[in-house]
């Protein structure tokens, strides 16, 4: 970071574009508030990239109140938040397990749970659905908490046995010295070390679960159990949409992924030195 901040010093034309990377970085989401804030005629016509001319919190109103978004929102919380949970709490276990401990097979095993992620969700729709239909979770939040949590454990798995490959061994041989028994090592040593990599892991799961669309789509049709993603879709009507009150709800489903990123972004920034850290 220092380094960063001697580089700009002397070379001001890299501050310039720095400044201007972060600019276009941030836009996108001010762009989405003054969306929020307008009416359609503004949207389309006469103010579409600038300031709003007029702040129309009515469109937060509509969007609350008319769409039934407290219920898409809290559906979509419910199901973000068991999917970080099983995720992180199945992907730690096991990666530890695969990492630390000797056992036939490990290789074997991570690399079958590991090669999920390079699978389409596209391609098992069918066999998924059937899954759900067979097991009596259709219509049920499990309908998308089970899948979601499939599929984000693979990378989540990936990425705490890379944490755990770089822990020093010397730890858990005196914690075992000591007499600490295997579940206090990894509970009261192990998991304190790999705080940073499990934050990570809360943000990238959270914002997969929260803006996830096609199996959400596919695996629930009763109105009470759709997430935000597919709430979205009756903003628009057949013959005339409520821009306004649908950049509404945009900017009301980015605030919960704002908020873990702010929440967690310090553990993140920790996570690109924690190997180090431990090693020095």
């Amino acid at each position: 970071m220092n380094g960063i901040l001697k580089l700009r010093k002397k070379n001001p034309l890299l501050g310039i574009f720095l400044w201007g990377y972060a600019g276009l970085s941030v836009y996108p989401l001010l762009w989405m508030v003054f969306y929020s804030l307008k009416n359609n005629n503004e949207i389309f016509v006469t103010n579409p990239f600038g300031f709003p001319t007029h702040l129309r919190f009515e469109n937060y109103v509509d969007a609350w109140s008319r769409f039934n978004v407290p219920v898409y929102f809290s559906n979509s919380l419910l199901v973000a938040a068991a999917t970080v949970v099983g995720t992180i709490a199945l992907s730690v276990t096991f990666s530890y397990a695969v990492a630390r401990m000797q056992w036939r097979w490990k290789e074997a095993a991570r690399i079958y749970v590991v090669i999920g992620m390079f699978i389409p969700v596209q391609v098992i729709m069918i066999p998924l659905a059937i899954l759900v239909r067979e097991f009596h979770l259709a219509n049920t939040y499990w309908a998308l908490i089970v899948p979601y949590i499939a599929f984000n454990i693979s990378f989540s798995s990936m990425v705490f046995y890379g944490f755990f490959r770089s822990i020093p061994v010397e730890l858990e041989e005196s914690a075992c010295m000591d007499g600490a028994s295997i579940y206090r090592t990894f509970y009261t040593i192990i998991l304190p070390i790999i705080k940073p990599a499990i934050a990570t892991m809360v943000i990238f799961v959270f914002l997969s679960a929260w803006n996830e669309f096609t199996m959400a789509l596919i695996l629930i049709t009763k109105e009470s159990l759709k997430t935000l993603p597919l709430g979205l879709l009756f903003f628009q009507g057949q013959f005339t949409t409520n821009w306004g009150a649908m950049g509404a709800a945009m900017t009301i489903a980015s605030l919960p992924t704002v908020l873990v990123y702010v929440l967690f972004s310090e553990q993140v920034e920790k996570a690109l030195t924690v190997g180090s850290a431990v090693k020095g």
